[in-house]
């Protein structure tokens, strides 16, 4: 129970540890650099625990570079650059929508005059204007429902023979979404007169 290993037995277990020995680093052995001092080893830490403000620093530069990219974004919507505007309203397949859109009168950009105009005509106690306004945005809903399937339809098929391989996805809802602001409100602004062709 308490005897001696043989030679045979013990030689196994040298190779092990001569394999261990080779691949991890000896812990008498150098460790290539000196250890550094207390004080420096606090300075260390202290630099560590700083890391928020750079943190901060960082988040304040992000948000600088934020602010002009969208500074440099409201001058593209204003001017039409291409090259600033964002993403739902770059490419050759957009600019069309909007020229082709703001080319042309349409009755859906005339809806909020009208509803204010309506809404006024709604609150005057008189029962005959009241019938009036109710009549109205009848009307009114059934004009830009009847304007906006068209121009649905007329811009697919210019879309379909001025594009035929570029994708189209969402341009017809863009050019109905577009058709809702004023003219005068639209972003990015119009690049074309009414009557001229995109």
């Amino acid at each position: 129970m308490f005897r001696s290993r043989s030679n045979a037995e013990k030689a196994p277990t040298d190779k092990v540890t001569a394999d261990l020995s080779q691949k991890s680093r000896d812990p008498e052995a150098p460790k290539g650099r000196p250890t550094p001092k207390r004080s420096e080893a606090q300075t260390q830490r202290r630099r560590a625990s700083t890391v928020p403000t750079d943190r901060k620093e960082a988040a304040k530069r992000q948000r600088e570079a934020r602010r002009v990219d969208m500074a440099k974004q409201r001058e593209a919507l204003a001017k039409g650059d291409e090259r600033y505007l964002p993403a739902r309203d770059k490419g050759p397949v957009r600019r069309f929508v909007r020229d082709y859109v703001d080319s042309r009168f349409s009755v859906a950009e005339m809806f909020l005059p009208l509803a204010v105009i309506i809404l006024v005509l709604s609150m005057i106690r008189i029962g005959s204007l009241q019938n009036l306004s109710l009549l109205l945005w009848l009307v009114v809903i059934v004009l830009i429902v009847l304007d906006s399937v068209g121009l649905a339809f007329r811009l697919k098929r210019a879309l379909a023979a001025r594009f035929p391989d570029e994708p189209k996805k969402g341009a017809v809802a863009y050019g109905l979404m577009r058709t809702l602001q004023m003219r005068r409100l639209r972003l990015p602004k119009p690049q074309v007169k009414r009557g001229e062709r995109p």
